[in-house]
């Protein structure tokens, strides 16, 4: 099983979503995110003043998937939040050892 954590654009969050059902998937997380990568955020003016905006919204998105899903699903996370511009955001893919639906005690790819 894989683990994919996205940091994408908050305004992509739809066809982010959107993308992954079309690849099969039922279930993701999604966070509310502050930060910033190589960017290291921006200025702007307020009332005359200009000031330091260091952390960008962002929404972070995670699924857990069976291995044979994991490439498609990244696929369609990149194609969907991809804008071309600085701030896209990134794709993290991590193993994972288990996972147990509480409801049923299934284990393993079944609780997925």
């Amino acid at each position: 099983m894989k683990k994919i954590e996205a940091i994408i654009k908050p305004f992509k969050l739809d066809e982010v979503k959107e993308a992954l059902q079309e690849v099969g998937l039922q279930g993701i997380t999604v966070t509310e995110a502050k930060g910033f990568g190589r960017q290291k955020g921006h200025t702007e003016l307020y009332r005359g003043a200009e000031y330091v905006v260091d952390f960008l919204p962002k929404v972070k998105v995670e699924i857990v998937l069976t291995d044979d899903l994991a490439d498609k699903a990244v696929e369609a996370i990149r194609d969907a939040a991809q804008t071309g511009r600085i701030g896209d955001g990134k794709i993290f893919v991590s193993n994972i050892e288990e996972a147990i639906r509480i409801r049923t005690g299934e284990t393993g790819e079944e609780a997925v």
